[in-house]
C-alpha cells in the first residue's frame, strides 16, 4: 500500500481549515487510516473543527476494542461529534463551529468508508466514480429532481451543506464497503478539490501521473488555476500496491 497527503490554502482564503491524516500503518484495530476534514464557523472556529475533530477520532480509533471497521468508526465520529459540541459550548468564539469529515480505512482487499458532509472520496478504476453521496442542500435538489446535475456546480447555495460534525447533538453517517481489485486508487479530498474540477479533470491528472506527489501536487494546482475558491485537501491510496510506508 502507498498513500500521499497534501492541503493548500487555496488562493481566496488566509488560513487553511482543511485538515488530513493517512497512516498505512495500523491505528489501533483499524489497519490503517486516511482522513479529510473541512472546518467550518469562521477563521478560528473553523480551524479548530477541523483539527479537532481529527485529534479525537484518532483517540476513539486507538482506544476502541472493537474488531468491525465500521463500529469503529461511527464511535470515532459520534464521539468528535459530542467533543466538538462540547468545546463550541465553552467558548464564544466557537460557537457554531463544525467540520466536514471522509473517513476510509482498507482491510484485506476491502474499502470501508464514512462520510458526513461534501467532503468526498473517489473510487479510479475503470474509470472515477464519486462512492459518497455529498450532504449538501444542492445534491438533495438534484437528486429529488428539481435541479439538473450540470447546474449543481454553479449554484448560489452550492456550498451549503445539510450535515456536518457538531452541527446537532446525534450526527448522521454514511457507510459504504467494496471489494478492491489490483490498480484501483482511492482519492479523498475536499470541496475545494471538486468545486473547482470536474470528475473528468481529476481523473485525467490522476491517470496522466507518474507517483503519488506528483498527482497531488497536480491536482492542487489546477484547483488553484481555476479559480482555487477555498482550501484544498487532498489524499491518495493505492490500497493493493508496493510496500508498507508511512504517508
Amino acid at each position: 500500500m502507498k498513500a500521499y497527503c497534501m492541503t493548500d490554502v487555496g488562493q481566496r482564503r488566509t488560513t487553511n481549515q482543511d485538515f488530513v491524516f493517512a497512516s498505512v500503518e495500523p491505528v489501533g484495530n483499524l489497519p490503517n487510516l486516511f482522513v479529510v476534514a473541512d472546518g467550518m464557523g469562521g477563521h478560528k472556529a473553523g480551524d479548530m473543527a477541523s483539527r479537532y475533530t481529527v485529534e479525537v477520532l484518532l483517540e476513539s480509533v486507538k482506544a476502541s476494542r472493537e474488531k468491525n471497521p465500521i463500529k469503529i468508526i461511527r464511535a470515532a465520529i459520534e464521539q468528535a461529534n459530542r467533543e466538538v459540541l462540547k468545546k463550541a459550548s465553552e467558548d464564544e468564539a466557537l460557537f457554531g463551529m463544525g467540520t466536514t469529515v471522509v473517513v476510509a480505512t482498507v482491510a484485506g482487499h476491502y474499502l470501508y468508508v464514512a462520510n458526513v458532509g461534501d467532503s468526498r472520496l473517489y473510487l479510479i478504476r475503470d474509470k472515477i466514480q464519486q462512492i459518497t453521496k455529498d450532504h449538501s442542500l444542492v445534491e438533495e435538489m438534484v437528486r429529488c429532481g428539481r435541479l439538473k446535475r450540470e447546474e449543481a456546480r454553479n449554484h448560489p447555495n452550492k456550498n451549503v451543506i445539510t450535515r456536518a460534525v457538531g452541527a446537532a447533538k446525534e450526527v448522521m453517517i454514511d457507510f459504504f464497503d467494496m471489494r478492491l481489485k489490483k490498480g484501483d486508487m482511492i482519492l479523498l479530498c475536499s470541496d475545494g478539490l471538486s468545486n473547482m474540477l470536474e470528475d473528468s479533470e481529476i481523473e485525467e491528472i490522476i491517470r496522466g501521473g507518474k507517483d503519488l506527489k506528483e498527482i497531488a501536487g497536480e491536482l492542487i494546482t489546477a484547483a488553484n488555476q481555476h479559480g482555487g475558491k477555498d482550501n484544498i485537501a487532498v489524499v491518495l491510496v493505492e490500497p493493493l500496491k508496493g510496500e508498507v510506508k508511512r504517508c
